[in-house]
C-alpha cells in the first residue's frame, strides 16, 4: 500500500512539515491568521501528487540536459530544465541538480497565488525559496559544512535585494559532487537557480588527478544516478595552503563568471576552513553606496 504524503504543523505551531520520500520541505509564514491558514492549505494541496509528477519524467530528468530544447512537460520538471540549461553547454548537469530548489520555489509559488503574505519560506533540506514583503528580511546561518552543526556566520537578506533564492552543494551533501568543496552557498533571484550554480560551482572547486583525492564512478555507488560513470569525490586527503588556494580559486573562478553573467548575487565558497566570498559584499556595498547617493541627492 503506498504511504501519502506527510503534512503537519511543527511543535511550534508556526512551522508546516511536507514530507514524501526524499522531499523533505520545513515552511514558514508570517501575515495574518487567515492568510497563513490559506497558504499552508494551498502547500499541502501542492505538494500531494508533487513527486508522482516528478517521477514520472524521472528518466528524462537523470539525462544530460540540452541548453536548447526541453523534451519535459510537468511545470517542475521545466523550471528545473530551465534553472541548468544556461550551464548545459560547457559541462555535463541534468535537470536533476536544481530539483530541491525547484520544488520548494513551486511550493512558495503557490502559497503567494492564495495568499497576501508578509514574509515566507520553503526550506528543502538547505534548499530555500524566499519570499520578503517591503522592510521584511532574513537571516541566512552560512555552515562550514553540509554536515555540520555550527554556524560560521550569517548573513542578512533585506526585502530590497533581489535575492530569493538560497542554496548549498558540496561533496558533504545529499547529493555526489565531482569537486572537492565542504560546501559552496549561492545567493540568487530563484531557488532554482541558487541550486543549479551552487551544483556547477562546488563541481569547479577542484584539483584534477590530485593524488589525495579519492573518486568512484557515481554509478557504482548508486545504480541509479543521474551522473552515470562521471567520477565523483569520496575522500579528500590533507592538502597544503596554496592548493586549497589554488582550489578554491578554480571554484571563485567560475563563480565570478556567473556572477558576471547576472545567474547569480553572490557565492561562498568553503574547504578544509578557509573561506571566499564571491559577490555578496560586492553587492552589499554597492547597495549602500547608491543608498547614500541618492539621500544625498534628495536632500541637496
Amino acid at each position: 500500500m503506498k504511504r501519502l504524503p506527510q503534512a503537519a504543523l511543527l511543535p511550534d505551531g508556526k512551522r508546516l512539515h511536507l514530507q514524501d520520500g526524499p522531499i523533505d520541505l520545513i515552511v514558514e509564514a508570517k501575515g495574518k491568521g487567515a492568510e497563513i491558514r490559506a497558504a499552508y492549505q494551498a502547500a499541502v494541496r501542492r505538494f500531494t501528487g508533487l513527486l508522482d509528477e516528478l517521477c514520472e519524467e524521472l528518466g528524462e530528468l537523470r539525462n544530460a540536459a540540452d541548453s536548447v530544447r526541453c523534451r519535459l512537460n510537468g511545470v517542475v520538471a521545466r523550471r528545473m530544465h530551465a534553472a541548468v540549461a544556461p550551464f548545459a553547454a560547457n559541462c555535463f548537469v541534468t535537470p536533476m541538480a536544481a530539483v530541491a530548489g525547484s520544488v520548494a520555489e513551486e511550493i512558495l509559488g503557490v502559497m503567494l497565488h492564495r495568499a497576501q503574505l508578509e514574509r515566507a519560506y520553503v526550506n528543502n533540506g538547505g534548499d530555500i525559496a524566499l519570499h520578503l514583503a517591503e522592510g521584511e528580511q532574513f537571516t541566512v546561518g552560512l555552515m562550514d559544512r553540509l554536515d555540520s552543526h555550527g554556524l560560521l556566520r550569517t548573513m542578512i537578506i533585506h526585502a530590497c535585494d533581489p535575492i530569493r533564492g538560497i542554496a548549498t552543494s558540496g561533496r558533504h551533501g545529499r547529493s555526489f559532487s565531482l569537486g572537492i568543496a565542504d560546501a559552496v552557498t549561492v545567493l540568487a533571484r530563484t531557488a532554482s537557480r541558487a541550486d543549479a550554480a551552487a551544483t556547477i560551482i562546488a563541481n569547479a572547486v577542484d584539483l584534477p588527478g590530485h593524488p589525495l583525492i579519492v573518486r568512484l564512478p557515481a554509478n557504482a555507488l548508486q545504480p541509479d544516478s543521474d551522473l552515470g560513470a562521471h567520477l565523483v569525490t569520496r575522500g579528500v586527503g590533507k592538502l597544503s595552503a596554496s592548493e586549497i588556494e589554488d582550489a578554491l580559486e578554480a571554484g571563485s573562478r567560475r563563480a565570478r563568471q556567473l556572477l558576471a553573467a547576472g545567474l547569480i548575487e553572490g557565492a561562498v565558497l568553503r574547504l578544509h576552513g578557509e573561506t571566499v566570498v564571491v559577490g555578496t559584499t560586492e553587492t552589499r556595498q554597492s547597495r549602500q553606496l547608491h543608498n547614500r547617493a541618492l539621500e544625498h541627492a534628495m536632500h541637496a
